[in-house]
């Protein structure tokens, strides 16, 4: 009882909202538990092309589609569209179902650097031989909690003829003035040509996947994206409560702004309290401690004080970068943040992590 949770990719805390749910209740109780099918026999029915319209509406794109997970969307997009022809750059600290969907196309692989902007140009001058040439990118990366330098990878998509593809799942809904993501914090969202995303962390938390963007490439996934063709179509209770987060996002800005000072306050306490926060501004914000055992013996001390947080270390991340990712949320109070920081200062001084 009385355990924070500061582990969940629930940034806007809408899975627990009142809206949200009744949203879901409405949408199971009309529709069923599930439809039984795929999309292309009879799994689409009017709220998935109602949520597919308001997904390319919010990222101000043509069209969008809808997938089971964001998993799916990523595992679908590149075979699609990419021919042997064709060169995919993808940066190195991609999430696994980005390296995953990449592995599955024919298109010749290059893989850059992480966030490194000289070597992204180098490769995109070596792949001017090719047909198309895309640049793949997490919006933000959510290992480290960093964010792609977009403006620089649009520079340079638009100086060597590229497109850019990037994974929204970690900036949907509360990055950007309006909470768009990424491109919209950085001011090229007409510069970004694909974007893949989530409805299962901060559009309601439940589950499901899309792809938006141009119209053209909307109608190619209908057809050729194997996910897509052969997966389920989302439950209804998803579909509302998804649309439901949506509608709320677009009614105002209010909720993804909130987020801002908390992260602030959780990564300024912590910084003068001694930890090393990797990343910047983003929610996400991994304590940095580089062992595994002492990230490990941490988290369990800290679930002891009621704070429910989790150790990551080899393989998920590099060997000697172990460290506990805490993700701040905009139901957290300041008083749970600053519980969740003496929580930390506690324990790290407990096991050596702070003098």
């Amino acid at each position: 009882a009385g355990i924070l949770n500061f582990c969940a990719n629930n940034y806007l805390g809408l899975s627990s909202h009142p809206e949200v749910i009744r949203a879901a209740v409405e949408a199971l109780e009309k529709f069923g538990a599930g439809l039984s099918s795929v999309r292309f026999i009879c799994g689409t029915q009017s709220i998935h092309k109602d949520l597919e319209e308001k997904i390319a509406r919010f990222h101000q794109r043509e069209d969008a589609i809808l997938y089971a997970s964001c998993f799916d969307a990523n595992a679908g997009i590149f075979e699609a569209l990419l021919t042997p022809e064709d060169a995919v750059l993808s940066d190195e600290l991609n999430h696994a179902s980005i390296i995953d969907g990449i592995r599955l196309c024919k298109a010749n692989k290059y893989r850059y650097k992480h966030m490194d902007m000289q070597d992204l140009e180098a490769k995109l001058q070596d792949t001017q031989k090719h047909r198309l040439r895309l640049v793949a990118t997490d919006g933000a990366f959510s290992m480290d909690g960093d964010i792609a330098p977009l403006r620089e990878i649009c520079q340079l998509a638009q100086k060597y003829d590229a497109l850019v593809f990037i994974d929204e799942c970690h900036a949907t809904g509360f990055l950007g003035p309006n909470g768009r993501g990424t491109d919209e914090l950085l001011g090229v969202m007409d510069k970004v040509t694909i974007i893949n995303s989530t409805l299962g962390k901060a559009l309601g938390g439940a589950a499901g996947g899309y792809t938006t963007g141009p119209k053209p490439l909307i109608d190619l996934l209908r057809q050729r994206s194997r996910p897509y063709l052969f997966s389920n179509s989302l439950p209804p209770a998803v579909v509302g409560c998804a649309s439901k987060a949506l509608d709320l996002l677009m009614e105002s800005n209010a909720i993804a702004q909130s987020m801002a000072a908390k992260t602030q306050r959780f990564r300024s306490k912590m910084t003068a309290a001694g930890f090393t926060i990797s990343g910047k501004d983003h929610p996400i914000c991994p304590v940095m401690l580089g062992d595994a055992r002492l990230a490990a013996v941490m988290a369990e001390d800290m679930l002891n004080r009621g704070i429910y947080v989790i150790g990551f270390s080899y393989p998920v991340v590099p060997k000697g970068k172990a460290r506990i990712r805490v993700q701040i949320s905009a139901v957290h109070s300041d008083e749970d943040i600053d519980r969740c920081v003496e929580a930390f200062t506690e324990v790290g001084r407990k096991h050596g992590a702070l003098p």
